[in-house]
C-alpha cells in the first residue's frame, strides 16, 4: 500500500519479534518489568522511549510479549497520569518545529506543503481520539494553544 503523502511504496523501519512468545534469555519476569515501566514513566518517558530503553539497556524484545500488557496500558495501571495520546504529541512537536522554521525562511514552499500534510494528519488524529474517547468531546487543533500544550 502507497504512503499517505507521497507515491512510494516503500517499508523501512524496523520488526517486531516474528513469535509471541517469550524468548528463554529474557531474564526479567513480568512484574520486574511493570516496575521498571511504571518506574520509567513516574521518570518522564513516553511510552516509545521506556520501550526503546527496556529493548536496548534490559534486552526485553517486546513488553507485550512479556507482561500481556502494553506500556501504555501499565503506566495507567500503575498510576502514571497519560494526558494526551504519544503519537499525537510527537506530531504537534514536529509541526511546531517546522512552523518555527518557515517564520526562520518565508521562501521555503516544500516546508510550507509539508506542514500542511503534518496539520491534516494531527487533525485526523484528533477526531479519531475524540470519538474513541481519549480526548474530550469538541477538543479542536490550534497551533498557538497546541505549543503551550507542548511546552
Amino acid at each position: 500500500m502507497a504512503r499517505m503523502h507521497s507515491k512510494k511504496r516503500g517499508r523501512s523501519g524496523s520488526e517486531r519479534p516474528p513469535t509471541k512468545t517469550v524468548p528463554e534469555w529474557v531474564e526479567y519476569s513480568a512484574p520486574e518489568v511493570e516496575d521498571l515501566v511504571v518506574d520509567f514513566g513516574k521518570k518522564g518517558m513516553s511510552p516509545a522511549l521506556i520501550g526503546q530503553t527496556l529493548r536496548d539497556q534490559y534486552g526485553i524484545p517486546s513488553v507485550k510479549n512479556v507482561t500481556g500488557k502494553s506500556v501504555v496500558r501499565i503506566l495507567v495501571e500503575g498510576g502514571v497520569k497519560v494526558d494526551y495520546p504519544h503519537d499525537l504529541l510527537e506530531l504537534i512537536k514536529r509541526a511546531m518545529r517546522m512552523r518555527k522554521h518557515l517564520k526562520e525562511n518565508t521562501g521555503d514552499v516544500h516546508n510550507r506543503v509539508k506542514l500542511s500534510h503534518v496539520e491534516s494528519k494531527i487533525k485526523r488524529l484528533v477526531k479519531y481520539y475524540t470519538k474513541v474517547g481519549k480526548l474530550p468531546e469538541g477538543w479542536v487543533y490550534d497551533p498557538e494553544a497546541a505549543a503551550l500544550l507542548v511546552k
